[in-house]
């Protein structure tokens, strides 16, 4: 079966951002993209208001489906889109269809006035239970925003590309984050930011602050380590420029601080076979709530 970039598609604003950055992440990998809608059945008793009826519920949610691709058609050309209609619970059919994905792309809700995204009951259960990588796009994203500056100071869809930036944790670094980090900074021929935050153990934490030779021992074997795990990487993707950051502090404020300047953020999740609650993680949690940018979260064992 061909992989395609699955999008998860409502009519909302979101969710129209989602659709137009899974396009162009699209027509970087070379795949189809696929348009799901999810049509969550009406309840009995509102199926017999006529205005909010079964088929008129899902013959609007095709037509958004068939309109948003109709648009993203002409707006990149040669690209191969296909539509698709579920039925059911949206975070449960959304998972299944990140199953044969390449990647699923979801709307998150920029909250007002800051950068950041708003995610909701639906886009959380999807990341905390797919198995495939799942890429929050807040609304208004828009292909410029992913971008360096043009000479006059203008972001420019011409322009290089913004840094992607990884989250990673070198007590557990795994090799399918690594990897798709260093994929997307190479389809997208830009550097990859490295970001890796710490706190020092439980038993040294009273003394830290004034012990300040114990604190440089620390931060030079997190910086030393970081280092290591990177280095095979580095041999491996020899033309993507790597930058590596050790900060003392919080790993998931680094990573926000960071995400201002990125084209990507991609951050890791356990996977845990429980059906019960979101599990997702502290850091990524943070990432997936405030990052200026696109938020790549890749499942791991």
């Amino acid at each position: 079966m061909t992989r395609t970039l699955t999008a998860g598609l409502d009519g909302s604003p979101e969710s129209r951002a989602a659709a137009e950055w899974a396009a162009r992440e699209a027509q970087l990998l070379g795949l189809p993209l696929k348009l799901v809608q999810v049509w969550e059945p009406v309840p009995a008793p509102m199926a017999q208001a006529p205005l909010l009826g079964p088929e008129t519920h899902q013959h609007w949610t095709e037509r958004t489906t068939r309109e948003t691709a109709e648009g993203i058609r002409l707006r990149h050309p040669g690209l191969e889109v296909i539509t698709e209609q579920l039925s059911g619970r949206p975070a449960e059919a959304l998972a299944g269809a990140a199953k044969d994905a390449e990647l699923l792309v979801l709307g998150s809700r920029g909250l007002s006035g800051v950068g950041g995204f708003m995610v909701g009951s639906v886009g959380l259960s999807v990341v905390a239970h797919a198995e495939r990588p799942v890429v929050l796009v807040r609304a208004g994203e828009q292909a410029p925003d992913e971008h360096e500056m043009d000479p006059v100071g203008i972001p420019s869809a011409a322009a290089a590309f913004r840094p992607v930036v990884l989250g990673l944790d070198i007590e557990s670094p795994d090799a399918e984050l690594i990897a798709f980090a260093f994929a997307a900074a190479v389809r997208r021929s830009t550097s990859l930011r490295v970001v890796h935050g710490w706190n020092p153990p439980p038993y040294y934490a009273y003394g830290l602050s004034v012990d300040l030779e114990l604190h440089g021992e620390l931060a030079r074997s997190e910086t030393t380590a970081l280092a290591e795990v990177l280095l095979p990487w580095r041999k491996k993707f020899p033309d993507v420029e790597v930058s590596e950051e050790s900060s003392y502090g919080s790993p998931g404020n680094h990573l926000v601080d960071a995400s201002r300047e990125a084209s990507l953020v991609v951050v890791g999740r356990r996977i845990r076979r429980s059906p019960f609650g979101a599990h997702i993680g502290s850091v990524t949690h943070t990432v997936l709530h405030h990052s200026a940018a696109p938020v790549a979260v890749v499942p791991y064992n």
